[in-house]
């Protein structure tokens, strides 16, 4: 399939030329850009798919929320509604999109909002907030962020620099020059020193930016009310492992180090569950002749799971839920930390 992407590369050169001028546009002040006067927190990266986005929105809001009145703003990718929205608890995936799903749900009393239109959500969210976090808006122009934090995942730093469709990217590599903090998420516990070196010629970060490493740490299970549950998970159990996710090798390979059975139903990102996707895992489930089994999805997933047509279906099924948070390597968490707390004292 990778080669017959190459076929691509003339649209691809097409898309980038119309990016690249679309961008020299907002840069030379031709098309407007809006900045705010308070903290705007940016989490984006350059390519399409997973690059761990959400734990790192997540990791933000922890940080945070204990010292300011902080809110986010996403798009809410697949949300059957349109406009300026406010999440509640029981706000679900179809209405707001499954990342603030997943924030309002994890963090309740934090304000989490949608909005096609960054600059009115933000317009909306200024006077009753002093932090505002958006998710997956680096390439948002229309919105001057005070600080922005582009991701790359690990797994993908060598692939070519390729726009799409022939490649995975949204916008041309040189536009990571607009970040201030580069992360390589998803890193193995114990990347070298050699390796690191590699990754960052192969970055080629800018003078004003830091550049950190993290890899992803896996959280107790929960059950889908988010209640931690003592299980464990041996070679005697299957797995039957449930994503719709853009990049599930990493929990693919967490699992495969606990047990070699694992039947995984595997879904395109976002991917709206059906009663039939339901029906057929119920019924692989069934039929499993091990003694030990056990259904697995990611949090994300979890939130298009609970959608009422579904839930008596999920219901019937035990389902647990594999949480993830990210850990900072070279003891960069400090300096993370405090490149993020200055800014926001700045105001």
């Amino acid at each position: 399939m990778k080669y017959l992407r190459r076929l691509l590369l003339p649209f691809s050169l097409l898309y980038g030329l119309v990016v690249l001028i679309r961008n020299r546009f907002y840069d030379k002040g031709i098309f407007k850009s809006t900045g705010f006067d308070m903290p705007i927190i940016v989490v984006g990266n350059l390519d399409v798919g997973g690059a761990g986005k959400s734990p790192m929105t997540e990791y933000l809001i922890r940080l945070l929320k204990s010292s300011h009145k902080i809110a986010t703003l996403s798009r809410g990718y697949g949300r059957s509604t349109k406009g300026f929205l406010m999440a509640s608890t029981q706000s679900k995936a179809s209405d707001i999109g499954d990342e603030p799903a997943q924030f309002k749900h994890k963090f309740p009393n934090v304000d989490v909002a949608v909005c096609e239109k960054r600059v009115n959500g933000v317009e909306q969210l200024k006077d009753n907030h002093e932090v505002i976090i958006l998710d997956d808006a680096y390439q948002h122009r229309a919105l001057k962020p005070g600080l922005s934090i582009l991701l790359f995942d690990y797994s993908r730093v060598n692939e070519p620099h390729w726009l799409l469709p022939a490649g995975n990217l949204r916008e041309p590599f040189a536009g990571r020059k607009r970040a201030d903090a580069i992360i390589i998420s998803k890193c193995p516990s114990a990347l070298t020193d050699l390796e690191q070196g590699r990754v960052i010629k192969r970055i080629r970060p800018y003078p004003h930016q830091s550049l950190f490493f993290t890899s992803i740490t896996y959280l107790p299970l929960q059950n889908m009310a988010g209640q931690i549950i003592n299980e464990t998970i041996d070679d005697a159990t299957t797995v039957f492992l449930l994503t719709g996710i853009a990049n599930p090798a990493p929990l693919l390979a967490h699992l495969k180090k606990q047990t070699r059975h694992i039947i995984h139903h595997n879904y395109p990102d976002h991917h709206r569950f059906s009663l039939k996707n339901i029906s057929k895992l119920a019924d692989e489930f069934a039929a499993c002749p091990a003694q030990k089994k056990v259904i697995i999805t990611t949090e994300k997933d979890a939130q298009r799971l609970g959608e009422q047509d579904l839930l008596a279906e999920v219901k019937k099924l035990p389902v647990w839920v594999l949480p993830i948070g990210i850990s900072f390597l070279n003891k960069g968490q400090q300096q993370f930390d405090g490149l993020i707390q200055n800014y926001v004292r700045q105001y």
